[in-house]
């Protein structure tokens, strides 16, 4: 990755902003540092970041409620830090917006692979060959070639996490994709606690493309394969 990229790291331990800090800023990223959750939104007012890294328990606001907040507002890519065996956590900063999470204490080289994981899963302007240029979804229509989502004029707000979903069902539409593979695709190690991660983030999107998320007509579960994008 490249050193235009620009994170914010928010923590309230100032011993671990430091370290993280100079280890980030050693590979070439542009680090900004935020000791809490207003002193993040002072810094979000004023500048853009490629991704944010977030302490989920801080003094005042937490990390899932600023990650809730935030995605309201702005698509950019969010990393929770998570205090070890804490799955709760976990599960609601992903159902927050998070794209990802890290329990502590982790190494600082994990951290590197994960956010060199999520940056590549943002969208990029690429042709995808055989693709229609767009699916349409009921009232949405997917760009294929700029992976944007829309509904009429209006732009619909993915996480990097979400976008990559649609390039992969888009890329296949109609064919089931298995749990297993968007584990794989979407950079994460194997095991249950990132199906599981893969379920919320697919029932997140479902919320944003599916008149009833609970009966999916265009995002369905596909008994013992999968998922699969139906298009109509």
């Amino acid at each position: 990755m490249s050193g235009e990229i620009h994170l914010l790291i928010v923590d309230d331990d100032e011993r671990i902003r430091g370290l993280l800090q100079k280890f980030l800023i050693r590979h070439g990223f542009c680090v900004t540092a935020a000791r809490d959750a207003a002193h993040a939104r002072r810094l979000l007012a004023g500048l853009e970041f490629d991704l944010i890294v977030l302490d989920v328990m801080m003094p005042g606001e937490d990390g899932i409620s600023l990650t809730r907040d935030l995605r309201s507002k702005i698509a950019t890519p969010i990393m929770l830090l998570t205090a070890k065996g804490e799955t709760e956590d976990r599960i609601a900063g992903l159902e927050a917006g998070a794209d990802d999470y890290l329990p502590k204490p982790f190494e600082p080289k994990e951290l590197l692979l994960r956010i060199n994981a999520v940056l590549r899963r943002m969208p990029q302007l690429e042709e995808i060959e055989t693709a229609p240029k767009y699916i349409h979804l009921g009232r949405f229509r997917y760009d294929v070639e700029r992976a944007e989502l829309w509904e009429g004029d209006q732009i619909v707000r993915l996480t990097a996490t979400e976008s990559q979903l649609m390039r992969i069902f888009a890329a296949a539409p109609a064919e089931p994709v298995t749990r297993n593979d968007l584990v794989e695709r979407l950079g994460r190690d194997g095991g249950q606690a990132q199906e599981r991660a893969v379920d919320v983030q697919i029932t997140r999107l479902r919320r944003k493309i599916e008149d009833d998320p609970r009966q999916p007509r265009y995002l369905q579960t596909v008994r013992g394969s999968g998922y699969m994008l139906t298009p109509e």
